[in-house]
């Protein structure tokens, strides 16, 4: 977006975070042009820097977490470093930590600490279970989340032992409710100069990204359960089987069922009371799986995608990352962007998925090195407190 200021340009962010949730949550305001000042502890950093794979000493897992900030290092069990993260947040609009409740407050830094220095701050804590409650003082990861939140019930295949979603579903759902409840924030604090404690729990933000599934118990009183890929309430809508493996295919409404029945050839399921409507197929779908597995056998995962994009019917492959990574519509958006380390290797990263105006964000800022910025964003600030108050 070189032709237009990025969104948040000129908002300062303070990231006092460590891993996965903290981090998104920054880089995200990151790519939006915030200014984000990421504090670590001199004693390594973020355990993220730890992370395999790591290039020629510098890891690849950080690097896709922390792209366009500034790094400082501060240990905030030293009273002068506390004084300088004060001083850091008395000029931020944002400050994010996503450390257990209490760490913060009992550190010298917690919200009512640092909005008396500055009433418009906007302060986001990032936990497992929330600021208060019973639970609030237990820690959570995310594999602990995804089995406290009910996603682990619901996902693999049914009567086999629970497993977690693949992707870090907890603590990036947390990260982005995060950075939506900051910008809000924002806009309020620039309108009328106050700021604001957001408390984003991990529990609940896995929660609220499970609204079919809550809604379905609160509406029938049944727990949803374990499909595998199909729906509860719509088919055909899963991974199918065919002569050389697999492919997902989702005809998710009664025209589309239409276009099903005519690309395998079987008009005449189209007069099936079993599957005359989504429900129905839905709770038929088992039987409707033996059904059209047998249709798919006679042909290659190739030819039968083919033949449901020239109909219309939403499928795709079952693709690995490196296959998605290289498909035309990724390279089309210019998503896969080169990244340099601080090292000086070059890698590639995933970008901003987004676009303003028809562009792309950019990546403004390689990935720091371990307090890299010390010297540019700590040191007028030190020299200020070696001179007195």
């Amino acid at each position: 977006m070189a032709s237009a200021p990025l969104p948040l340009s000129g908002v300062r962010v303070i990231e006092v975070c460590n891993v996965a949730a903290g981090p998104y949550c920054g880089m995200l305001l990151a790519d939006m042009g915030a200014d984000v000042v990421k504090v670590e502890n001199p004693d390594g950093g973020d355990t993220l820097r730890s992370w395999p794979p790591i290039n020629n000493g510098f890891s690849e897992n950080f690097a896709s977490l922390n792209r366009n900030k500034r790094s400082v290092t501060l240990n905030l069990k030293e009273p002068a470093d506390v004084m300088l993260l004060r001083r850091l947040a008395q000029d931020a609009q944002v400050l994010i930590e996503n450390n257990r409740p209490g760490v913060m407050e009992r550190l010298g830094v917690g919200y009512e600490s640092l909005s008396a220095l500055n009433p418009a701050l906007v302060y986001c804590s990032i936990s497992a279970y929330g600021q208060s409650g019973p639970r609030s003082q237990e820690g959570g990861f995310d594999l602990t989340i995804q089995a406290m939140s009910g996603i682990m019930s619901v996902t693999g295949e049914p009567d086999r032992p629970p497993v977690k979603c693949g992707v870090p579903l907890a603590d990036f759902s947390a990260g982005l409710y995060a950075a939506f409840g900051i910008v809000s924030a924002l806009r309020h604090a620039e309108a009328t100069g106050e700021g604001t404690h957001l408390d984003v729990p991990m529990l609940g933000a896995t929660l609220g990204i499970a609204a079919l599934q809550t809604s379905e118990y609160f509406g029938s009183g049944r727990d949803p359960v374990q499909l595998g890929s199909a729906h509860p309430r719509n088919a055909p809508y899963r991974v199918f089987h065919c002569k050389d493996g697999y492919f997902g295919m989702a005809a998710g409404n009664n025209a589309l069922w239409k276009s099903v029945c005519d690309v395998i050839g079987r008009e005449d399921l189209l007069a099936d009371e079993r599957f005359a409507s989504p429900t129905l197929r839905a709770r038929h779908q088992d039987a409707l799986l033996v059904i059209l597995e047998e249709e798919f056998a006679s042909a290659d995962t190739a030819t039968w995608l083919a033949r449901f994009r020239d109909a219309g019917v939403p499928c795709a492959p079952i693709n690995r990352y490196s296959q998605v990574l290289a498909d035309p519509q990724v390279e089309h958006m210019d998503w896969v962007q080169p990244l340099e380390l601080p090292n000086g290797m070059r890698t590639r990263t995933f970008a901003s998925p987004m676009r303003f105006r028809g562009e792309n964000l950019p990546v403004t800022r390689r990935p720091p090195g371990l307090g890299e910025h010390n010297d540019e964003v700590l040191g007028a600030l030190r020299a200020a407190a070696e001179s007195g108050p």
